[in-house]
């Protein structure tokens, strides 16, 4: 299907979007019911209330800040997030982002605004403008509505909810979760019941259709890093290794498309708990869960082939970093043998159910380039570990994504491809286009590295998922014939 010039977020459009149920709107908006005192998605399949009845709200924070209840049966929480530019502040949605990862640890926004290289009253002004909202009782939220996951999806007891959700103090979680919510989580675990804690912690993560399943898991597998990913029988798997609150979460994930609904299945091992925000917020800048297809395939017109391709992110900043320097003049195949190599070499070993994931990616301080490898490789991989351990480098979506691409310029042994391909993957930046890649090349025969730039500018905001095409346009190819 292809979709037409997305609509403006008037009310009317927005009561238009609830009439037609328009997963292109889910996210977007949320709709606030004042006969029944709650909200709902936009694809939300109850009854459609009355148009008086409707208020609509630029974020499920400010819907429940106006007093409404998240809906039981569309689950707000659900709800797929915001693309890196399609609102007028990028600092709003990357202070967002941020805060859905770590849920503003301690409560204090001077660190957030801090390391988003403004002050806090500029962030409040800009978050408030965007989400209507104030960035702590955005976080309070998303605390809130975790727990609501939590507690419906797995079988957690209510302290681990609580300190998994953010919450310091089980008692302020059990007087906030009533008061905003009218249920005592305890009910709520009651009413919902809960999968044995052996299969894992299981949760579904919306996004906006169309949905090239195939195509993402042919990328991720032709990839996947020996020893940390696994792509088979449809699914993704990977190991994790994380810090949460000075302790070391490790285990284990699967991702697997869930048929004929708009959701990504994503089962954690219960060592991941006091992860899962973190985790979830990067099982969606991986899978690309919050890009707004119809915005994007309009722009790109013709281009487009394979409706719903999505640009392929990554779970860890740092990694994709070190498998760029990796695959810098070398085969796909050759840059997978040596990032193997590394991980068998310093790796952290990860015990796991999956006889393939055996091992974590090691970390800045933990890396040593093993034996193979040219000296410039070598320097490279040195210069990017040391920039991310005393800040230079955050490798991660940010406000001022050329700032990054200028540090990871001016470290030696980066070309240009490198810089795009983790602006691509790792900073989440739509506009970012690797022209010099070979794929990109054979994708448009005849043309030079400049002609090519040139031809990529009608592509703009949009080039990494032009990039994406490109690419595609070759596999399609190849298999026809």
């Amino acid at each position: 299907m292809r979709y037409n010039q997305p609509m403006l977020l008037d009310d009317d459009s927005c009561y238009a979007a609830l009439q037609a149920h328009d997963t292109r709107f889910d996210g977007r908006f949320f709709v606030g019911v004042s006969s029944t005192g709650v909200y709902c998605r936009p694809v939300c399949r109850v009854r459609l209330p009355r148009r008086e009845n409707c208020s609509f709200y630029p974020s499920a924070a400010a819907a429940e800040g106006a007093g409404f209840r998240p809906c039981l049966r569309c689950r707000p929480e659900q709800a797929p997030g915001h693309s890196p530019v399609e609102a007028a502040s990028r600092l709003a949605h990357a202070a967002a982002s941020r805060i859905q990862e770590e849920l503003l640890e301690n409560g204090r926004l001077e660190g957030l605004a801090e390391r988003l290289g403004v002050t806090s009253r500029h962030l409040r002004r800009a978050f408030r403008a965007e989400f209507g909202v104030s960035p702590v009782a955005f976080a309070q939220t998303q605390r809130l509505l975790l727990a609501r996951r939590l507690l419906r999806d797995t079988a957690l007891d209510v302290t681990s909810v609580a300190m998994a959700s953010g919450f310091g103090s089980v008692r302020r979680f059990n007087a906030l979760f009533q008061e905003r919510y009218r249920v005592r989580p305890s009910e709520l675990r009651r009413e919902a019941g809960a999968p044995p804690v052996e299969e894992g912690l299981r949760f579904e993560l919306g996004y906006r259709p169309p949905y090239a399943w195939e195509a993402m898991l042919d990328f991720l597998a032709e990839r996947a890093l020996p020893g940390v990913e696994w792509v088979e029988d449809g699914s993704y798997r990977r190991t994790v290794l994380l810090d949460v609150g000075g302790r070391r979460c490790a285990g284990w994930l699967e991702a697997t498309p869930v048929p004929r609904r708009s959701v990504l299945g994503v089962t954690l091992s219960c060592g991941l708990a006091p992860a899962v925000p973190r985790v979830l917020q990067r099982v969606r800048r991986l899978f690309d869960l919050d890009a707004r297809p119809d915005e994007v395939e309009h722009h790109l017109g013709e281009l487009v082939r394979t409706p719903g391709l999505r640009v392929p992110g990554c779970f860890d900043g740092f990694e994709m970093a070190v498998r760029a320097v990796l695959g810098q003049r070398i085969s796909v195949k050759g840059a997978r043998t040596h990032a193997g190599r590394l991980v068998a070499a310093c790796g952290t070993e990860v015990a796991t159910p999956h006889p393939r994931l055996t091992h974590a990616f090691p970390r800045p301080t933990e890396l040593m380039p093993p034996c193979g490898l040219t000296g410039a490789q070598r320097n490279a991989l040195a210069a990017v570990a040391a920039a991310c351990v005393d800040g230079r480098l955050s490798l991660a979506p940010t406000t001022d994504v050329p700032a990054e691409m200028d540090v990871l310029r001016g470290l030696p042994g980066i070309g240009e491809w490198t810089v795009q391909v983790i602006a691509m993957r790792a900073l989440a930046w739509p506009d970012a286009f690797p022209h010099t890649d070979l794929g990109v090349r054979h994708a448009l025969p005849g043309l030079t590295d400049t002609q090519i730039l040139e031809r990529a500018r009608a592509w703009s905001p949009w080039r990494a998922y032009a990039a994406a095409h490109l690419w595609r346009s070759l596999k399609t190819t190849e298999e026809t014939r």
